[in-house]
């Protein structure tokens, strides 16, 4: 299963998280005695959850009401509360991981050391009952076995009033917290994303992507947010069965008629300690009706330079071709090793298992497991691969 959280309607917010889990079967009597026993140490809240219809989408909304204000706490003081929590331990790792998150963030924004950051609203009693509770959510749907996508985020724009002053949207926070994330102004004049929600996001997603992937969607949430527009102020959150991954990639070309068979098998091996993903030769005629080959490696963009390095140094050719962010689809693959009998001796041999849409598309033992059963055994290749199929 893959869950794909989608805030390019309406933005993110940690209460409309909270919605959406409850929606997809998270217990909401459940998360508010977790919530407003966390946030006690904090500032009293009440935490209620209502069906609601924003514009035609049947989502949940969860509400935190602050009963209190108490001062803010300085960073280090606020998590050893945090820490003193009775919650497990998977649940207060990922939700310091949430606050040390905003609090880096305001760090670089006021430019002020770590420990002497003070929290202001992200610090308050119901940011800390949004980020246990989302946090606590995601534990008990079992989405921390499963893989989160994460898909642009609708920030909004105009002016927000802060305890720092009027700020611009997105505040400042939240350009820091969302780095390498992919996000976009509007729809209206109004904070969509909160720095709480944000920090969240970046704490759970796994990937972020620009579209969603090809997908069997199987269940939707829906978390409702405070304010109403003319469109549904909700966040979605899709279960699906299974994900057909998709990634980009660099083809990289040259043609070569000058090196031997030596030569070639060495670069094979050089290109792949360069990062290559794969290698292939194949033979072509050139100009002049020479025989030569073609050189294709399958690269990622980061390994890129030093790909190409090594093609001139080891070529010494004078042009390469770059067919760079070619998109392919990745079939979900897992790796099992399981032993086997061969002659009476014992053998651990790894089968890599190709899934698209939850389904068996291929199943092979590795090569190198195979080469050195042959060597061991005396038998040929063929011979052990028969055996192990």
């Amino acid at each position: 299963m893959t869950i794909i959280i989608d805030p390019q309607a309406s933005g993110i917010a940690g209460n409309m998280l909270i919605g959406a889990f409850v929606d997809l079967g998270a217990d909401a009597d459940e998360l508010k005695e977790i919530m407003e026993k966390s946030a006690l140490e904090f500032g009293k809240v009440d935490v209620t959850f209502e069906k609601t219809c924003k514009h035609g989408i049947d989502s949940t909304f969860c509400h935190v009401e602050m009963l209190e204000n108490r001062p803010p706490l300085v960073y280090p003081e606020f998590i050893s509360k945090i820490e003193n929590l009775n919650l497990s331990d998977e649940i207060l790792k990922t939700s310091i991981n949430i606050f040390k998150r905003m609090a880096e963030a305001e760090s670089r924004v006021h430019g002020k050391d770590l420990n002497e950051i003070h929290f202001h609203e992200v610090g308050a009693s119901d940011a800390v009952a949004d980020v246990i509770g989302s946090v606590y959510a995601y534990y008990s749907l079992g989405y921390d076995a499963r893989k989160i996508i994460g898909l642009p985020i609708a920030v909004g724009g105009g002016r927000v009033d802060t305890s720092h002053g009027t700020l611009p949207v997105p505040v400042p926070a939240v350009v820091e917290i969302l780095k390498d994330a992919n996000i976009v102004g509007g729809p209206v004049e109004s904070e969509l994303a909160t720095p709480t929600g944000c920090a969240i996001y970046m704490e759970l997603c796994d990937d972020i992507k620009e579209f969603i992937p090809i997908a069997k969607p199987e269940k939707t949430g829906y978390g409702a947010g405070r304010k109403d527009f003319d469109h549904p102020n909700v966040l979605r959150i899709i279960e699906s069965s299974d994900v057909c991954e998709s990634d980009k990639i660099d083809v990289i070309e040259t043609n070569i008629d000058h090196l031997t068979g030596e030569e070639i098998g060495n670069l094979f091996d050089v290109l792949l300690e360069a990062g290559a993903s794969d290698v292939s030769i194949t033979p072509i005629i050139m100009k002049k009706n020479r025989q030569g080959s073609l050189l294709k490696v399958i690269s990622r963009k980061e390994n890129r330079e030093d790909i190409l390095n090594v093609i001139f140094k080891e070529t010494g050719s004078l042009g390469i071709r770059i067919a760079p962010n070619i998109h392919r689809g990745v079939a979900k693959r897992e790796f099992e090793t399981e032993t086997v009998i061969i002659n009476g001796k014992d053998y651990d041999v790894t089968f890599k298992t190709g899934y698209v849409n939850g389904e068996v598309i291929s199943r092979r033992p590795e090569y190198e497991d195979l080469k050195r059963i042959a060597n061991d055994s005396g038998l040929a290749l063929k011979d052990i691969r028969e055996l192990i199929r």
